[in-house]
């Protein structure tokens, strides 16, 4: 089947090979113009021919009618219209044929091919014609040139201008079907990216609630276990040494406090996060997946620059000194120069050995505990490594509730920034966190 100046891509609701209703109404008027005007043109024709004058006229009708099939054998019409040529019928067949024939998909020389057979045939009537008829001789003074141009004349004007508007509104047509294939394309492709952007947003959102577990986790885990190991203190000593028991009171308030400050801040970065994702959230109906995208990460570095406001590597000292007022023995030793790290390095290598610490006061309270840092050349390691309880049944008698997420977190937060984390029991019966991550994160 042969396309012509229908949109094949909508859906075939017409009769037969018609596309829509409408082009079978307009192809049926065709057809029944170009039947009348062959009818007519057939009665002069019988006359010369000698044959009976119905004859001629239903032999014309029954030509002209064959413009009916022009969507679906364009080559057929014009084949038809120049063999009827010289009976002097179809120009209207002629016409619209040539035109269907240039506006379809064939190739090109087939459609060059048959409009040269078109022109010829037009030609040699009309030449024949005119000698027939002595035009020249009626048009005295003219010259012998004037039927040979007005048989070149006729045949151009009867073949070029419907050849040239078919290629024409092919040529439009086939433009407009890439067109709009390439804007389903291009739909296609936003709706794949679309998709593909909510589910990094999903990614993102489960990565920033596992974030957020993890930081509610050390900070509280920490925190409140020291502030346990206090209390349990105060408790024993609360008759026996009421100073120590006042130290150990400011100790516990004190602690609670610092517990409260940090997750004031945690809450800030998440109000303020939550407040930038609503803020940018905007222009993803109103620009698209590209702004979205944009937006997204805007949020996203708002986030983890009000994130790196955390702990550092200063605060260690402070850290393990928090641990040794507590009633730990735990040493700190920092080896090779200090440098300027990356914000969520530093935190993470704080919260490492923030967690070890906890875990000591959980699993072996009054163990010896010793922390190590060291600085590299691109990186930067720490070792966080207790000896031995010294009473097996102290850590259970404080009643410190252990959720066993504390070593997944440490690994996630390293391996996330392409450090290597290690943790086990040792020979000696204690227990070994081990940690290195890049310099750069």
């Amino acid at each position: 089947m042969t396309t012509t100046g229908e949109d094949h891509t909508a859906t075939l609701t017409g009769p037969w090979w018609w596309a829509r209703w409408r082009s079978a109404v307009l192809d049926g008027s065709l057809a029944l113009v170009s039947a009348v005007e062959c009818a007519i043109e057939g009665y002069p024709f019988a006359e010369a021919a000698g044959v009976p004058i119905p004859a001629g006229m239903v032999f014309g009708a029954v030509a002209g009618s064959v413009l009916l099939i022009r969507r679906r054998w364009p080559i057929a019409v014009v084949l038809v219209s120049i063999a009827i040529t010289p009976a002097q019928m179809g120009f209207l067949m002629g016409l619209v044929g040539l035109y269907t024939l240039a506006a379809s998909e064939l190739p090109r020389r087939i459609i060059g091919a048959l409009a040269g057979m078109s022109m010829v045939g037009m030609l040699i009537v009309t030449y024949v014609r005119a000698q027939q008829g002595n035009v020249s001789g009626d048009l005295a003074g003219v010259g012998d040139w004037f039927v040979p141009f007005l048989s070149i004349t006729t045949s151009l004007g009867m073949t070029a201008p419907p050849v040239l508007l078919g290629l024409y509104i092919g040529a439009r047509r086939r433009l407009m079907e890439s067109l709009r294939e390439r804007a389903d394309s291009l739909e296609r492709e936003l709706q794949l990216l679309a998709e593909r952007a909510e589910e990094r947003a999903e990614w993102a959102r489960n990565e920033e609630r596992t974030r957020i577990a993890r930081e509610m986790h050390d900070v509280v885990a920490h925190r409140v276990s020291l502030m346990v190991v206090h209390a349990a203190a105060l408790q024993a000593v609360a008759r026996k040494d009421p100073e120590k028991a006042v130290k150990n009171a400011s100790l516990v308030g004190d602690m609670g406090r610092q517990a409260l400050t940090e997750l004031r801040e945690m809450l800030g970065v998440l109000r303020t996060g939550a407040s930038s994702v609503r803020v940018q959230a905007v222009p993803l109906a109103a620009v698209g997946v590209a702004a979205a995208a944009a937006a997204a990460a805007e949020a996203s570095q708002v986030v983890e620059e009000e994130a790196g406001d955390g702990p550092c590597l200063d605060d260690l000292e402070e850290l393990v000194g928090q641990s040794a007022a507590a009633g730990m023995v735990v040493d700190l030793s920092v080896e090779g120069e200090a440098r300027g790290y990356a914000a969520v390095v530093e935190q993470t290598a704080y919260r490492v050995v923030q967690e070890a610490l906890t875990n000591v006061h959980k699993h072996a309270a009054g163990a010896k505990t010793r922390v190590r840092v060291a600085h590299r050349g691109g990186e930067i390691a720490m070792q966080v490594e207790n000896g031995a309880p010294p009473e097996p049944g102290a850590a259970s008698d404080a009643r410190l509730p252990s959720g066993g997420n504390g070593l997944v977190g440490m690994k996630e937060r390293v391996v996330g920034l392409g450090g290597v984390f290690v943790s086990g029991p040792t020979d000696a019966g204690g227990f070994r966190v081990s940690a290195v991550i890049p310099a750069e994160g």
